[in-house]
């Protein structure tokens, strides 16, 4: 045994056991291994290493990437946003539609040749889609170029597992710690095209639940907030709960101290995120349902804007309706898929929810706030779907009035009940149909959009306009896209602004203080 195998051996004898502790430790002691390579590098390109994480998904992937990038910037990485000049590129996955498959797959293949120039890149994949067997034995079989892998229930390892990949790089004989957990895949691999110095460590599950990691907000004035992780549903369709895991709330006051820390940090607009945010609190030692949590997030001072992402029909209670409604920090936006207007095919999608009571919720949302804007995502050309079940969808369409709407094509996932079924659609009659849906959605979208038109409301601005450095662009309560002259100073504060002109999907509009 040599001597820096030994030393290997101490440093994770000596990590500690507790999260995120041990995470801290391992930044510590891989800091210590790039400090002299990181100092080399600056000599010669004048600047230090380069990272680019690519995110694929929903706001919780973002969320978990803005804590894998704030990771890699206290390593000392700077960032890119070209992934081609990045010497640390992190491609965080999202499995829930097989074109995201595809579009993964097509992006680390354009990195062969560039890996080829740069033997010291690093590749790595995590997330969703790496919680499937069968893809990360497609990438062991298909792409060398691949140096390390893991999954959505140990992302918070990302540390440890950074130190162990540049230690098996340098020879050592790596054991990547498994903290107790069902691993499905580990480092054992040691392919043809890589000596062995891939590192793949990948679990099934955990009870763990770790969020005090660097962050590296995109926004220093409104942030994510995890309260929830993983889903019990178990849509026929959806492929979430095999690849996050059963539901597992995060407890009250861990989450209240988060957006208190962010509240001082000067931040104005938080998200709460979950699978499904409605069912939030039922798994705790002692109960809180999402409603009561909404309640005491609101009473934090320095917070004006509460967002959260997402729900589930069967989940919506009154008691959330009412609290919503009394609030002044709440937005006026609620996000609620519908999937089908057909009782018969929400029945085979498994969402515990007919036609009836969809309409019943959203009119009771609609009832108590008139102002409010609803979102919801479609599925077009579910296995067994009769034209008259899609013509419920339209009808379901016209009566809700959706502010905006996500479109999908039915995508088949592997692993779910119904990639089993045998009804499946013709591609051609889901291409009509599809076209159908947009249409009316976008007809009632630019109306819903004209109904504001003329209106002075608040908007958080967010961003000099990319296109126009003239104008500034914010968001409305209703989430709409405001885009307005003004100074760049404004950008993070919550402005006046007169809608002058609506655009179908976005307002021109004049600031108004």
């Amino acid at each position: 045994m040599n001597e820096n195998n030994t030393g290997y051996k101490n440093i994770k004898e000596m990590a500690p056991s507790a999260e995120p502790e041990r995470q801290y430790y391992f930044i510590k002691e891989t800091k210590k291994l790039l400090k002299n390579r990181f100092e080399e590098y600056k000599t010669s390109f004048g600047t230090f290493p380069k990272y680019c994480v690519v995110t694929f998904g929903c706001q919780m992937n973002a969320r978990d990437s803005e804590k894998l990038s704030g990771i890699l910037k206290e390593l000392g990485f700077s960032e890119t946003e070209d992934e081609t000049e990045a010497d640390f590129v992190l491609f965080n996955t999202c499995t829930v539609r097989e074109n995201a498959n595809d579009r993964l797959y097509g992006r680390i293949g354009r990195l062969k040749h560039v890996k080829a120039m740069n033997p010291h890149m690093i590749i790595g994949i995590c997330g969703c889609m790496m919680q499937e067997p069968d893809e990360i034995e497609k990438i062991k079989k298909k792409y060398p170029q691949i140096d390390l892998i893991f999954g959505t229930h140990n992302l918070y390892t990302f540390p440890e597992l950074i130190y162990d990949l540049i230690m098996k790089r340098e020879g050592e004989s790596v054991e990547i710690a498994d903290l107790g957990n069902d691993v499905l895949f580990s480092s054992d691999y040691k392919g043809r095209h890589n000596s062995g110095k891939r590192v793949i460590s990948v679990w099934k599950d955990t009870k763990d639940i770790v969020e005090a990691l660097p962050n590296d907000r995109k926004y220093p004035f409104k942030q994510g907030v995890n309260i929830m992780f993983g889903c019990n549903n178990f849509c026929s369709y959806c492929i979430v709960p095999y690849v996050r895991g059963r539901e597992r709330s995060r407890k009250p006051e861990d989450i209240l101290n988060e957006v208190k820390a962010l509240a001082e940090d000067g931040v104005k607009e938080i998200m709460l995120l979950g699978q499904n945010v409605n069912s939030y609190g039922k798994n705790l030692p002692e109960p809180m349902s999402f409603a009561e949590l909404l309640s005491e997030v609101e009473r934090i001072e320095g917070i004006e804007r509460i967002r959260f992402m997402t729900s589930h029909p069967k989940d919506l209670s009154d008691e959330l309706i009412a609290v919503m409604a009394a609030s002044h920090k709440i937005c006026r936006q609620f996000h609620l898929p519908l999937q089908s207007g057909s009782s018969s095919v929400l029945k085979r999608m498994n969402r515990v929810y007919d036609k009836e009571r969809f309409l019943e919720r959203a009119e009771a949302l609609k009832k108590a706030m008139p102002d409010i804007a609803i979102s919801t995502d479609i599925i077009v050309g579910f296995p067994g779907e009769t034209e008259e079940d899609f013509l419920e969808t339209l009808d379901v369409v016209e009566k809700v009035r959706f502010d905006s709407a996500f479109t999908f094509i039915y995508s088949k996932r592997e692993g779910t009940p119904a990639a089993k079924y045998e009804d499946q659609i013709p591609e051609a009659v889901i291409k009509d149909r599809f076209d159908r849906l947009l249409a009316l959605q976008n007809r009632i979208s630019e109306e819903e959009c004209k109904k504001r038109e003329g209106k002075t409301l608040p908007v958080l601005v967010e961003e000099l306009n990319p296109h126009d450095s003239k104008l500034l662009t914010g968001r409305l309560e209703s989430n709409g896209v405001v885009h307005f002259e003004g100074p760049k100073e404004l950008i993070g504060k919550i402005v006046n602004v007169r809608l002058d002109e609506a655009k179908g999907f976005y307002y021109m509009g004049s600031l108004n203080d």
